[in-house]
């Protein structure tokens, strides 16, 4: 079942850009999050994506937001990821799948490719946006201007 507007962030765990164990409780709460999925490290439009989020980083942070991407990668191929295109933000290894299954991130392309679909919840871990578009570049300014409302 896909999560929508309204829901809450399921509470996960994954291991992180350094292998680290990384713990949703601990941040829903805390800050706005962006979460979102993606279908692969180092594929042009997942890489234009993981670029244009660090472009704009800056600003999701200047806003108390964090930005955490997500896919079916490796711990070691976020790691190269993240070292080649200097990415400030949490990547996180979902290689069961287990997190886009708790999150219903449908497939994309027919059913071939994992989905692209960006998630944005206010500080208590209410989505209060989803975006689902295989347009990479299309999810930066969407997540930022429902990051920019919650301020308002």
């Amino acid at each position: 079942m896909e999560l929508k507007v309204g829901d809450k962030i399921p509470n996960f765990r994954a291991k992180d850009t350094n292998g680290n164990d990384f713990d949703s409780q601990e941040i829903i709460g805390q800050k706005p999050l962006v979460i979102y999925f993606y279908p692969k490290d180092n594929t042009p439009g997942c890489t234009v994506q993981a670029c244009s989020f660090r472009d704009q980083y800056e600003d999701f942070k200047d806003l108390g937001a964090e930005v955490i991407g997500i896919s079916s990668d490796s711990v070691v191929s976020h790691q190269k990821f993240t070292q080649q295109y200097k990415l400030p933000f949490i990547l996180l290894s979902d290689s069961d799948k287990k997190i886009r299954k708790l999150f219903g991130v449908p497939s994309g392309l027919f059913g071939i490719l994992p989905g692209r679909v960006t998630y944005v919840a206010d500080k208590a871990g209410t989505i209060i946006m989803v975006f689902d578009s295989m347009m990479a570049k299309r999810h930066i300014p969407k997540a930022l201007e429902a990051i920019r409302e919650l301020k308002q």
